[in-house]
């Protein structure tokens, strides 16, 4: 019954963010699967001929829904546009200015050589050194809108707020990717408080297939301190880039015991991406550690965890 208890427990783990999102009813959908949402419609069309969309939006990060001021909105990572389909054609798509919406000055830093810099009158701020290269190679303010603030400094970083973006400096990148644009989207959702649960990834609503870019292994045992002459139990849990159980990966576990010897044990995680290893051992010293290495392998990616539980009397 215990060990009922634990496998229902993972499967509660596994699924939680299948709870389902219906977007508005719309004919062109295409799925991301780094983040688990579809983009349709207007949406899709907008997204589509917005020039390098993964950099300036990111990625969907919830559905198209009716918010609560009756607006249908879809959040991405660094946007949210909004729809009024009151407009024609092609025409009713707008980003939400972000950048006014999440901006609070902690003060202009001096920046000092106007030379390398432009000004905007609209707004009386200018752009300068790398952030004004970005901006011009990435759309200019007609996708970022002009620039509300100067240089400032939030979250120990260098920034710089525009209408609808917010760019910032992160020096421990590599040369010519040191400027990228903030993940004002997330901000702006929890600000509003909008429901979590539009976070939680769906299925495609066209079918396509679940592309896996990513894996991640978890691992934990049945008891954290056994006798020395026992048996114990090891849990496996496989998921995806969007932590959605990931079926038929291939996992080896490891058992390093304290006398140097090691016991290796394949399984493949089951439809609810969980693998179970079960272990008898015998005269193992008493306070010893046994650690347990287990590495999983799927389509060419390869994640990796340890576990472990020491021999208590």
């Amino acid at each position: 019954m215990k060990k009922l208890t634990i496998y229902l427990t993972l499967l509660i783990i596994v699924s939680a963010g299948w709870i389902p999102v219906n977007a508005q009813g719309v004919t062109d959908t295409e799925y991301f699967s780094q983040t688990g949402h579809n983009i349709s419609g207007d949406f899709l069309s907008f997204y589509k001929n917005t020039p390098n969309a993964e950099l300036v939006f990111g990625y969907p990060i919830t559905e198209q829904f009716i918010n609560k001021d009756g607006k249908t909105v879809q959040y991405f990572q660094r946007a949210r546009m909004e729809l009024d389909a009151s407009q024609p054609e092609g025409q009713g798509v707008s980003l939400t200015q972000l950048g006014r919406e999440m901006y609070a000055s902690t003060g202009e830093l001096n920046v000092g050589n106007a030379f390398a810099c432009r000004k905007y009158d609209e707004t009386g701020f200018s752009v300068c050194f790398s952030f004004l290269e970005y901006l011009d190679a990435n759309g200019g303010v007609l996708q970022f809108g002009y620039p509300i603030s100067g240089f400032e400094y939030h979250e120990n970083k260098i920034v710089q707020y525009f209408e609808k973006a917010r760019l910032e400096w992160q020096p421990w990148r590599a040369d010519g990717y040191r400027v990228v644009i903030s993940d004002l989207g997330r901000a702006y959702f929890d600000k509003l408080g909008e429901d979590p649960a539009l976070l939680a990834p769906v299925s495609p609503t066209d079918n396509a297939p679940r592309v896996v870019t990513d894996l991640h292994v978890r691992a934990f045992v049945w008891k954290a301190v056994t006798l020395a002459n026992d048996n114990q139990i090891f849990y496996i849990i496989v998921q995806d880039q969007n932590l959605q159980p990931v079926p038929n990966v291939s996992c080896v576990t490891e058992v390093n015991w304290p006398n140097g010897a090691k016991d290796s044990t394949a399984i493949t995680s089951d439809e609810n991406g969980v693998g179970i290893v079960s272990l008898a051992f015998y005269n193992q010293p008493y306070g010893s550690l046994i650690y347990t290495e287990i590495t999983c392998e799927y389509n060419g990616l390869k994640s990796s965890t340890i576990t472990s539980f020491r021999i208590w009397y």
